[in-house]
């Protein structure tokens, strides 16, 4: 299954989370989420839907995979990664889709959303420890220094004006108006919010049956 390219709010409704796929809209408040349509879409959004053990943890799958915006073939690979590394599973699992270069420019805030992201590293704005690096699955270390590229500064400064976002988290630290950057560690679970809104224990169980 490939990344899905559908209408985002749809997904987030569905879904009931906000998954932060638009960005300055939803930051804003005029998303249909934050209007008050936060039920499923369709005809029968608002009806009681009882949902199975495999349904709830299918749909926390769903959310984690659509939030980081990866594909199902990607999100099972960081799976069986995260179950042969060190540390706890759902610990481990987090660390993997944190440390992919689209989320860490995110979180830096050189980008107003995961998928505009993927866009500035795939279109060649990204260097890595002076190197460019196109790949958005990229995964970065700590210590590696991140920046937009000088020639394309300008553009992305544009694209994020006005975006404030959620704060940068302690395991990195950003110059915003420089567009600079550095992965101080790698993160531990408490310090990615992602845990707080997912359930991520329940998506291991689901792997692992």
């Amino acid at each position: 299954m490939s990344r899905y390219r559908g209408p985002k709010e749809r997904i987030t409704r569905a879904l009931g989370l906000n998954l932060f796929l638009k960005g300055k809209r939803y930051e804003a408040g005029k998303s249909a989420f934050h209007r008050g349509r936060n039920f499923r879409p369709g005809q029968h959004g608002k009806g009681r839907h009882k949902i199975s053990e495999y349904g709830l943890r299918l749909k926390e799958k769903q959310k984690l995979r659509y939030m980081y915006g990866v594909s199902e073939k990607q999100f099972r690979r960081y799976y069986d990664e995260a179950v042969k590394g060190k540390g706890t599973t759902d610990e481990r699992f987090l660390q993997l889709l944190e440390l992919r270069l689209d989320n860490v420019i995110y979180r830096l805030k050189f980008a107003t959303t995961r998928a505009q992201a993927r866009q500035v590293v795939s279109h060649g704005h990204v260097l890595v420890n002076g190197k460019k690096v196109d790949i958005p699955s990229y995964k970065v270390k700590a210590g590696d220094k991140i920046e937009i590229r000088e020639k394309s500064k300008k553009f992305v400064a544009e694209a994020i004006e006005g975006f404030v976002g959620e704060i940068i988290p302690e395991w990195l630290t950003s110059d915003t108006e420089a567009l600079k950057g550095e992965v101080v560690s790698v993160p531990e679970q408490e310090q990615i919010d992602t845990s707080k809104l997912i359930e991520v224990n329940l998506i291991i169980e689901f792997y692992s049956k």
